[in-house]
């Protein structure tokens, strides 16, 4: 995956809103928890556009995203529930597109789809 131009203005929202004042892996981790927490709108539609090792889903397949796992379990990447089966398995938000979202919401997947393609890390 080829690392995308730098966009200013996103990256200064990143940097303002999301990680502003987080010295340290953790407290990155939960600035963006924070930020997708209170932005985005669940449930909402998205299809999987990247496959995983430690996802099941498969490119293509589409799903309703009904909010984010705990926060212990996104201290090393965003992850996001989804109805599977008779459970709900949490699944990187880094391998899902969204579908018809509202602006809010598409622009938080979008700044953390941009954050994992930059090679950021927490």
């Amino acid at each position: 995956m080829s690392q995308p131009a730098k966009e200013e203005e996103r990256e200064e929202r990143i940097h303002t809103e999301v990680v502003v004042d987080a010295y340290g892996s953790e407290e990155r981790a939960l600035g963006w928890y924070t930020y997708l927490s209170d932005t985005l709108e669940f449930p909402f539609s998205a299809r999987c556009v990247a496959l995983r090792n430690t996802s099941p889903l498969e490119i293509g397949e589409t799903m309703k995203v009904v909010g984010m796992a705990s926060d212990t379990e996104c201290l090393h990447e965003m992850l996001v529930l989804i109805p599977w089966k008779r459970l709900q398995l949490a699944v990187p938000l880094s391998q899902l597109e969204g579908i018809d979202l509202d602006e809010e919401t598409q622009q938080a997947v979008d700044d953390w789809q941009y954050w994992v393609k930059q090679g950021y890390e927490f």
